[in-house]
Formats: C-alpha cells, structure tokens, sequence
C-alpha cells in the first residue's frame, strides 16, 4: 500500500498531495480538486466529527471472529463499505485518466472486493454515456448518481441506468451550489419535495431502488422518507458543496433516530479507516461511503489497488468489531461509543 501511495502521488500531484491523512488541510479551497470549498472547514470537519467519538472497547465476550457482511437490497457485500463517485476525474482527481476509464476500473475493482462502485453526473450527457458503457454486465453492482436536474431531464439518464441493469440510481441533491452546472441550464439546483417524490415514481417505474444523497438535516430527511426515497445518504458532498457546514458524524445520530426505522441510512465523509466505519455504524449508518482514498489507490495501482484498500479497510473493521464485542453488523451500536 505504500507502494501504490507513492505512484499516486507522482499521478494525482495537480491537485492531491496524498498526505498521510486525508484531512483537507493541505488542499483547503482547491475546487476543482481534491480540497473543500473556501476555508475547508467542511471538509475538515468530517474528520473532527468522527474523531470526537471514542471507542469503548471490550475483551469479555465470544465475538473473536466478526462477521463483516452487508446485504444491499439483496446483494451480498463482504463489508459495509461504497466507493463513492466522482464526476470528472481529470478535474478533481488531477491525473489524465478519463473518467470512463476510472470508473472501468472502478467496477472491476469493487467487484473483486465485493462491494458496489458508483460513478457520478457531468452537465453533457455523452461523458455520462461512456461511463454506461463501462458498466457491462455488472449493472447490479453498479450505482449511478446524478445532478439534481429538473425530474423531466434525467429521463434519458434514468432509462440508460435501467437499460444497463442498474439496481438503484440516485441524485445528489448537496451538488446543487455547484455553479458549472447551474450555468448548463436553470433547471439544475434545489429541489422541492414533489420533484423528488416525482424521481422516486419516475424510477420506480423502471425497475430500480432510488436513493438521495446529501442529507444533512433531520427537516430534509423527513421530507425525503415522505417522499418514499429507498434510501438516503447523509453527505455534505466530501466538504465541497458550502463553506462552514458541521461534520456528517454531527448530525447522522439524530437523523438516523428520525427516520432510521423508515429508510436505509447510508453516511460519507471523514471515512478512512475501519474504525470509522465502526464508528458510522454505530452512530446510525448501516452503509458507508468513501471517496477519496479509493481514487488514490486506484491511481496507485490500476489493477489491484481498489481490492487492496478494500481489503485492509475490512481487515481494520475485523479488528476494531473484535475488541468492542461486535460479532456482526446488527450488533453494532451506540453503546461501543463515548464523546470525547
């Protein structure tokens, strides 16, 4: 893995510097890029949020061999862990590897690992096409997330993911302050309650769970489960979306207990090791997501490198599952956690 740190870092070195921990402090403000919007602070805490958390561990129980399976909607993981997408690798990642390249590799290594790849949105459609293209057979495996357009534009987007055997789509609704897209057409920003209860009929229709990302409010997410969303991901956009928002670790607690019993929660941002995910899950989240880290181990090793951080992430969550008493997921709760 310090192998691939290092190719990496001579790849991505326009816009990352691969520090030892992403933390968003060296690549502050640098959007497009790797870094969080003005001060960075979103982005910054994301980390914090997590690390207020303590780990309470325990050593008598029976729980010496954890179980780090998930089940997605039918679809067994090996861990409780999603690449996150991203939109335009050139632009944000700083390598020269297209994005429909990334995401080809992307698939192939989530599915070694056995996890589920995502890919993400641009204003044209044909880039969006290339990264269908990539997706093959694999569709079930495959989450595509797009702009918050207006209901009546994602229809061409909508039919591609079903025509390619996607499972579940989403949108990314904490992507609406990014002005790139606001500047292709009116139609793309906030989005009222009856657009999303139209997308969620619109997918439906088509065979296909659908999933809003970009949560950050208790108020949000009950509109959200009202509207019948399959499932939604608490995110404030890696940090990249608005300045000064508090870390996703913050506020999944009192969402998760809104309406947890209602939807699948999922939770990005600050992941990084397997005790975060611990600490995800047992703040609420059943799923978490992680983005930049991926990015660089796959441009540290295009064939292995995704399968090889997946695979140390589920190694650390034995561990840390191991020394709280944790012997599967639904065990995981609050109660393995203090506030600093």
């Amino acid at each position: 893995m310090a192998d691939y740190r290092e190719k990496a870092r001579e790849r991505v070195k326009k816009c990352c510097k691969v520090c030892p921990v992403c933390n968003g402090k060296a690549c502050a403000g640098q959007i497009p890029g790797m870094g969080g919007i003005g001060s960075g602070m979103s982005f910054q805490n994301n980390l914090t949020a997590l690390a207020a958390y303590r780990i309470l561990p325990r050593y008598l129980h029976e729980a010496n061999d954890p179980d780090t399976g998930a089940d997605f909607w039918g679809q067994k993981l090996s861990l409780p862990v999603l690449a996150a997408p991203i939109g335009n690798v050139i632009a944000n990642v700083g390598s020269d590897m297209p994005t429909e390249r990334y995401t080809e590799l992307l698939i192939k290594g989530c599915r070694e690992a056995g996890t589920i790849a995502t890919f993400g949105d641009t204003p044209q459609f044909e880039p969006v096409a290339r990264n269908f293209a990539k997706v093959g057979d694999n569709g079930a495996m495959v989450i595509p997330f797009f702009k918050p357009w207006a209901p009546d534009d994602l229809v061409s987007r909508l039919d591609m993911a079903a025509e390619h055997g996607c499972a579940a789509c989403g949108v990314d609704v904490d992507a609406a302050g990014f002005p790139i897209f606001r500047r292709v057409s009116r139609s793309y920003g906030v989005r009222p309650g009856r657009d999303i209860a139209k997308l969620v009929e619109m997918t439906h229709a088509r065979g296909m769970k659908f999933i809003i990302k970009g949560i950050m409010a208790v108020a949000d997410a009950r509109i959200a489960v009202d509207c019948g969303v399959d499932s939604l991901i608490v995110s404030n956009h890696g940090g990249r979306s608005i300045d000064c928002t508090p870390g996703t670790a913050e506020v999944l607690p009192a969402i998760a207990d809104a309406v947890g019993d209602k939807t699948l929660i999922m939770a990005d941002g600050g992941v990084r090791t397997g005790v975060d995910v611990l600490r995800m899950l047992a703040l609420g989240a059943r799923l978490t997501l992680i983005c930049r880290p991926v990015a660089i181990a796959l441009h540290g090793d295009e064939e292995n490198g995704v399968e090889l951080y997946f695979g140390d992430l589920q190694r650390q969550l034995v561990e840390a599952m191991r020394l709280t008493g944790c012997a599967n997921l639904a065990s995981i709760s609050r109660e393995i956690l203090c506030r600093a």
